[in-house]
């Protein structure tokens, strides 16, 4: 009998059990607009990690924060948005009917720990079995702690960027994302502010706040902090540490890919006075990755000053 994850959380996690929920997982928890899509497109072409077809599945999100991120509802237009499109001239028969096997899983219910164990039901030999959602950035202590007791071996990634940058950028993405780009074209400081500060926006910018509650709830070999800064450095060598954190073999990854952008929203110039709007906020955050232990990159040194 599975256990339904939402109840667990009400409860004081105990060891890992003998029959985990995944042998070995691999969470990416990066904040939005922080790398995670680049990360997991590299990633999902290493052998021993696998990926299922939807990247962000947002259970554990769905466990102990709001379970309407999965709701049938959301979940149907997920799967009409994605994997019912099928084009004979260029689709193969074995993959289309892979991927209705797979949302037929993903549409099943209920939402619980076998749910989630189906949607990886094409693994092979892969090592690890891989989960990327933005949304577990902000998951609770305690849902940490019991995700910890659940699964064999954890590892968790969580990529944070410039604050400012991060912020423009999750902004602009949103905006373009819900056709209302255009606004940014006559807002001001008031309504810019306003909209940066909404929850589903801000939140993810609380560096210090979601580094406390990963760390309170995780072993801390278990949890591997990195900057988008550093990521974009050094591509390669982000990608092999990674690999070394996870404990598996390096692979090579096509040069191409490495350099390719992905989710890059419209260029469009950062207002002047955007910085300032936020800059007390952005110190104390930046503060509060240091007080972690972390050393900020140099280009967050505006950030730090205040």
């Amino acid at each position: 009998m599975t256990l339904d994850l939402t109840d667990a959380a009400r409860q004081v996690a105990g060891p890992a059990t003998p029959d985990p929920l995944i042998d070995a997982l691999f969470i990416g928890a990066g904040a939005m607009k922080a790398g995670t899509t680049w990360t997991y497109q590299m990633l999902d072409l290493h052998p021993d990690i696998f990926f299922s077809f939807e990247k962000e599945i947002h259970y554990f999100y769905a466990a102990f924060v709001d379970r309407s991120v999965l709701s049938d509802q959301r979940r149907m237009a997920n799967v009409r948005d994605k994997y019912l499109r099928i084009d004979p001239g260029q689709n193969h028969a074995a993959g289309v009917r892979n991927k209705l096997h797979w949302a037929a899983n993903y549409m099943d219910g209920p939402v619980d720990d076998l749910w989630y164990r189906n949607l990886f039901v094409f693994r092979r030999q892969e090592r690890y079995v891989a989960d990327f959602s933005n949304l577990y950035a902000l998951l609770p202590a305690e849902g940490w702690r019991r995700i910890a007791g659940k699964v064999g071996t954890l590892c968790v990634l969580y990529t944070m960027r410039h604050p400012v940058k991060r912020l423009w950028s999750h902004v602009k993405f949103h905006l373009e994302l819900t056709g209302q780009a255009e606004v940014l074209d006559r807002w001001g400081p008031a309504e810019l502010g306003r909209f940066a500060r909404q929850p589903f926006i801000w939140n993810n910018a609380e560096y210090g706040a979601a580094l406390r509650r990963m760390r309170e709830g995780l072993p801390a070999e278990a949890l591997r902090p990195v900057f988008f800064e550093t990521i974009h450095g050094d591509r390669a060598g982000f990608l092999a540490d990674i690999e070394g954190f996870l404990g598996l073999a390096a692979h090579t990854y096509p040069a191409e890919r490495l350099d390719r952008r992905v989710n890059a929203s419209q260029t469009r110039a950062m207002p002047d006075f955007f910085p300032g709007l936020f800059a007390r906020d952005f110190a104390r955050i930046a503060a509060e990755v240091e007080a972690e232990g972390l050393r900020l990159p140099p280009s967050w040194a505006d950030v730090a000053a205040g």
